[in-house]
């Protein structure tokens, strides 16, 4: 599975200790930018990654400051399921039940440690391709239509 990531200059941090931390576990990134911590606009990175996600069915992980910012913009791309993500359980079932396809996180709000658990949870679970989910994420894509 391919996954992006982005951040603005607000995530820029966390960005780089996702994939220091998660590159030594077989993930393979590809990261989309920013490539430091000068100011910049996030819309800019949420599309540069939205596009990948949607070109591959792969998965993308958003950093800004707080991970609201980055939601909204990749929201706004069709077949993006994006979820800003500040905990575990949200983490697990944003994949179980939505098949999120794009995790969202706040360098500014989530603590480090905290942020790569909520990533590797994220990245390790499955969607659980239950009959009502599916139903779910089937009248969500005809609001795209």
């Amino acid at each position: 599975m391919k996954i992006f990531i982005g951040s603005d200059h607000g995530g820029y941090n966390l960005k780089e200790k996702i994939k220091e931390v998660f590159s030594k576990t077989g993930y393979e990134f590809e990261d989309v930018g920013t490539t430091s911590i000068e100011s910049c606009d996030y819309p800019v990175f949420a599309k540069k990654l939205c596009e990948k996600v949607t070109e591959t069915d792969g998965r993308g992980i958003l950093v800004c400051g707080t991970g609201i910012g980055m939601s909204i913009a990749a929201n706004k791309f069709k077949g993006i399921r994006a979820s800003h993500c500040t905990d575990t359980f949200s983490a697990r079932m944003t994949r179980e039940h939505n098949n999120s396809n794009v995790l969202c996180l706040g360098e500014r709000i989530t603590g480090q440690d905290l942020a790569l658990d909520i990533v590797r949870i994220w990245l390790e679970t499955p969607f659980s391709n239950g009959e009502r989910h599916i139903n779910r994420l089937n009248m969500i894509s005809d609001f795209e239509k």
